[in-house]
């Protein structure tokens, strides 16, 4: 069988001792939640099949169970290459959701708890070069708790309103990786556009006394720069480039970078393939600049779901091809809304010089009333919300194409106000100490509290109100009476807009339940219209930054994108590019 998702999920941290384990797993859906009871964490296999890494409410996965899923089991014999010995060995995913444990031959070698967080668990003590291992992941997903990250998921049994089908389990790529016990864990790459420089703070699995790490920087496989070091957590290391070379939308170049880990005696015990593109993005009083030069954002909304894989791409290929499409649209880039993509949208973002807001799948948190009704039920999420971001943040901070955090969408009706400001506050203090460097959204479009960007959302459908809405002053908001003293100047972008619905000649709705914002347009020329009004009036209104476009696609019963949800152009391309492509008068 032919491995699905077979390409190495990390691109900017790669080794060739890696094992992909996506393909055929056995399950078994536990819907009584007795399955440890039953003796499940000890089983050799199940009598269903599913494809991993797509989740079981996918078509892709040959499961397509759409109803809740409370509990499941997965279970898949796995040999351990022979080469394997004496090394720390890694089981890794880029997400299961929710709550996560790993059993191998019955015994528990680790857990995991979030959704969109990347697993990673040293499992070396559990497993022998060269045998063969059972190995039992028992999944527990209560999307209905309001104590968990769920995004867009929904919490009734049927798609609606904004919120679409499920995922449960497995739902990116799966495998292990081997490494010396001083080897390489992590290296924090850090662009210095102004000094043509990068610096590097390598993490190691363990510090071992005399080892050495050499960084090399190539330029289409020529030596850039290069510096060794002596490898211990803690170390830092700055190489300036003679001739550096910018990293930008229009020219997206990317340094290959190799790490080597050397013992006393020079013996390598290490190698970790990496890349970085050298770049600057930061607001000076309400104005934006990238690499020095001031920049009008024109985004496009993307929460990544495909109608065969969920939130999994079917392929590789049609990552690439979504950023593609959003660039043939107009677009210089996305905001990556309320879904953690996985590192390779990131990678294929960095190769094309596409523009990204990474955002976390915050909604179903319980932290606001529309979520719970009861503020001690909070608590709980409050806690898982702190170590998710963080390993989000972490896990995708070296890439050139993400220019801002947005850690929250849509915050209103606080359980309690003043202490969603200190919690909102601590959220944007937490990022700012992880990557000091990316201005903070705290949250999309209210109700801010502390913010590098002033967002906000309206989807008045014509674009006269429009401009007259955010003509107020000092600044427009959702909620002026909750956040008004949070505004200190920021640059302005309505980074949620237009979603106007409209039908290809022919089609029908995807549901009885479809909608858009606004009044279904008569003909595409009256909708093209509309989109081309409220655009401009964002380019004409003095103060607007950006803006951020909804949506890239239609996504089940929410059918306004530019395209339709298997990726068909909806309006004629051209006057929607000019219209993206517009840029403000100076």
């Amino acid at each position: 069988m032919k491995i699905p998702r077979a390409e190495h999920p990390r691109p900017q941290f790669q080794r060739q001792t890696w094992l992909n384990l996506n393909g055929d797993w056995t399950y078994v859906f536990d819907f009584s939640q007795s399955g440890k009871a039953q003796g499940f964490a000890e089983a050799a296999g199940f009598d269903a099949h599913i494809t991993v890494p797509f989740c079981p409410e996918s078509r892709l996965s040959g499961v397509g169970f759409t109803d809740f899923i409370p509990a499941m089991w997965y279970v898949r014999k796995v040999r351990i290459p022979e080469g394997w010995g004496g090394q720390c060995i890694f089981f890794h995913c880029g997400g299961i959701d929710y709550l996560m444990e790993l059993y191998i031959d019955g015994v528990l070698a680790g857990s995991h708890a979030g959704g969109s967080s990347p697993v990673e668990l040293e499992i070396g003590r559990f497993v022998k070069a060269g045998a063969e291992h059972h190995f039992v992941i028992h999944v527990q997903d209560d999307t209905r708790s309001r104590r968990q990250a769920l995004g867009k998921q929904s919490i009734s049994r049927q798609s609606a309103g904004c919120r679409y089908t499920r995922t449960t389990g497995i739902w990116q790529t799966v495998w292990l990786e081997a490494a010396d016990r001083r080897g390489l864990r992590h290296c924090t790459i850090t662009p210095d556009f102004d000094n043509g420089a990068f610096a590097f703070a390598p993490e190691f699995i363990e510090a071992g006394r005399g080892c050495t790490l050499t960084i090399r920087m190539l330029d289409s496989g020529k030596c850039a720069a290069q510096e060794t070091l002596h490898a211990g957590s803690g170390t830092t290391a700055l190489l300036k480039l003679p001739e550096p070379k910018a990293w930008s939308p229009e020219f997206p170049f990317l340094y290959d970078i190799e790490f080597t880990v050397r013992d006393g005696e020079g013996r390598v015990l290490d190698c970790v393939t990496s890349y970085a593109g050298l770049r600057k993005f930061h607001v000076e009083g309400d104005r934006l600049y990238f690499n020095n030069q001031e920049i009008f954002l024109r985004l496009v909304l993307d929460q990544g779901f495909y109608p065969d894989g969920i939130w999994t791409a079917p392929s590789d290929e049609a990552l690439r091809r979504d950023i593609e499409l959003a660039m043939q649209a107009g677009f210089n880039g996305a905001r990556l809304h309320q879904k953690v993509f996985e590192e390779r949208f990131h990678y294929w973002a960095d190769k094309l010089g596409y523009l990204t807001w990474a955002e976390f799948s915050d909604w179903g948190m319980g932290f606001w009333r529309v979520d719970n009704t009861r503020a001690a039920a909070a608590y709980p999420a409050l806690r898982d919300y702190f170590g998710q971001w963080s390993s989000v943040v972490a896990r995708d901070r070296n890439h050139p194409s993400i220019i801002a955090w947005t850690p929250l969408n849509e915050t209103n009706d606080p359980l309690d106000l003043a202490e969603h400001r200190r919690f909102v506050s601590d959220i944007y203090d937490l990022t700012k100490q992880l990557d000091p460097t990316r201005p903070v959204n705290d949250s999309s479009g209210y109700i801010h509290a502390k913010t590098d960007l002033w967002t906000v959302h309206n989807y008045a459908a014509a674009g006269e109100k429009l401009s007259e809405m955010l003509k107020q002053k000092p600044v427009w908001m959702n909620f002026p009476a909750e956040e008004g003293a949070a505004y200190c100047g920021q640059p302005l972008l309505v980074d949620e807009y237009g979603g106007v619905r409209y039908y290809l000649p022919g089609s029908k709705p995807y549901a009885a339940n479809s909608w858009g914002y606004g009044d279904l347009p008569k003909s595409e020329e009256e909708a093209v219209g509309r989109i081309a009004g409220l655009t401009r009036a964002l380019l004409d209104t003095p103060g607007v930054r950006g803006y951020c476009y909804t949506q890239l696609t239609d996504i089940e019963q929410e059918e306004n994108g530019i395209y339709t949800f298997d990726r068909r152009p909806k309006f004629n391309m051209e006057a929607i590019r000019a219209i993206f492509s517009g840029k403000p008068e100076p």
